[in-house]
């Protein structure tokens, strides 16, 4: 009987269990979970600060999930080191957990800049964990001035969470943009304002050089000061377990096509790996939950036995603030690069569509409810624009912009 063992217990873990139970139905399968938390979905945790949401139905899995899928899971430890030699993962309390198959699904953590003073700030907080919400959610109060470290989605989603919970919120950054990975300065200015609109003040170009107790001295010589911080400068793979072995590591784990890693026996998958973006051509850190279920399905099927290859991986987001929706896909390239770009713009909406050789490789839609699907499966399979119309899919992504051919094969039969 093969003995699977799953390090972390996110979207990636539940992919791998499915995967593994969807070929072997009576292999052991043991989660090690470093929270207390069954799976949950944390993209809601701030829509959970909100009040949009509660903690019943965040859970990504019903309560009988585990039993269903005859796991254990070990709740509260942290796998610590993998003996490949011994097949053996090494817990926190040195616990050794026998494996045949490892899947390495650790994420990420957040990353904290070595700033001067920071241990003297009482009340201070990272927002990737539903710990994170339930700890912020008590420091809080209606008269609270909080200072966010950070204009990139965990940052905006931390703001607009507790907008209505607090008297006052300034976020900071460095870069000179909001949501400045995924957006260029146009898009992100239509979404600054929307959130200034909402009561968010910004300081960007600008961040914090140290912090005394309750005030903090920015690069710029102003002084803030607040009453809860909150650090979302940005995240790190958690590549460590692999890296220790000598296995492939870049900025997350490297993995294959199969979500094998350099070493046998040992898989990884969702935030904590580096895969190929098939938008842009080389192996990037794509941490989305689609593509952590995705990756972790396939990791389970081929520790199961099965034959299972995922190479449609692409960047994606699809995030809202106050109202305002905006969705992001594959890679953008300027004209400088051989791409050339769509773009239609109205006061409160703006969609671009990206091209470059023949073929759709990236898009931006903000303020506007297209079927975004269609352009995101045009971009993993890389069909060409002259099997479709492309000129009615700039205008709206519609089936209708596809052969006969090709709506039966991509879309079911729909003609």
């Amino acid at each position: 009987m093969r003995q699977y063992v799953i390090i972390g217990n996110g979207v990636a873990a539940v992919g791998c269990i499915e995967g593994i139970r969807g070929f072997d139905t009576e292999g052991k399968i043991t989660v090690v979970s470093e929270e207390e938390h069954a799976v949950y979905c944390r993209p809601l945790i701030s829509y959970y600060l909100e009040g949009k949401t509660d903690l019943e139905r965040m859970k990504y899995r019903g309560d009988d999930f585990y039993e269903k899928m005859g796991c254990e899971v070990i709740y509260g430890k942290k796998a610590v080191g993998i003996d490949s030699d011994g097949k053996n993962v090494i817990l926190s309390d040195g616990t050794k957990l026998p494996y045949t198959q490892v899947c390495v699904a650790a994420g990420s953590s957040p990353f904290v800049p070595p700033f001067a003073g920071l241990e003297t700030v009482e009340n201070r907080f990272s927002f990737m964990t539903m710990d994170d919400a339930l700890a912020l959610e008590k420091a809080v109060s209606p008269e609270s001035r909080v200072l966010i470290v950070g204009a990139g989605l965990i940052g905006l989603k931390c703001a607009e969470g507790l907008r209505d919970r607090v008297a006052s919120i300034t976020v900071c950054d460095l870069a000179e943009r909001v949501l400045s990975s995924i957006l260029d300065e146009e898009c992100a200015a239509m979404m600054q304002a929307h959130l200034e609109a909402n009561g968010i003040r910004f300081m960007l170009g600008d961040s914090a050089e140290r912090f005394e107790k309750d005030r903090a001295i920015m690069k710029s010589g102003e002084t803030v000061g607040f009453d809860v911080l909150v650090l979302a400068v940005g995240v790190r793979p958690n590549t460590s377990l692999v890296k220790e072995l000598g296995g492939e590591v870049n900025r997350g784990i490297i993995v294959n096509e199969r979500m094998e890693t350099s070493i046998p026996g040992i898989y990884a998958a969702g935030d904590c790996t580096e895969g190929e973006d098939v938008s842009f051509g080389k192996k990037r850190v794509l941490a989305i939950l689609p593509n952590a279920y995705m990756q972790g399905s396939c990791a389970g099927i081929n520790m199961a036995g099965g034959d299972e290859v995922y190479n449609k991986a692409i960047p994606m987001n699809s995030i809202g603030f106050f109202g305002l929706h905006a969705m992001t896909a594959g890679s953008y390239y300027g004209a400088d690069e051989g791409g050339e770009m769509y773009e239609e713009k109205t006061e409160g909406s703006l969609k671009r569509l990206f091209t470059k050789d023949g073929l759709l490789t990236g898009f931006i839609l903000i303020g506007l409810a297209e079927r975004a699907g269609i352009y995101t499966s045009m971009i993993r399979e890389k069909t060409p624009l002259d099997e479709v119309d492309f000129e009615i899919l700039k205008k709206t992504a519609a089936t209708v912009a596809f052969s006969p051919e090709n709506r039966r094969k991509k879309f079911g039969g729909v003609v």
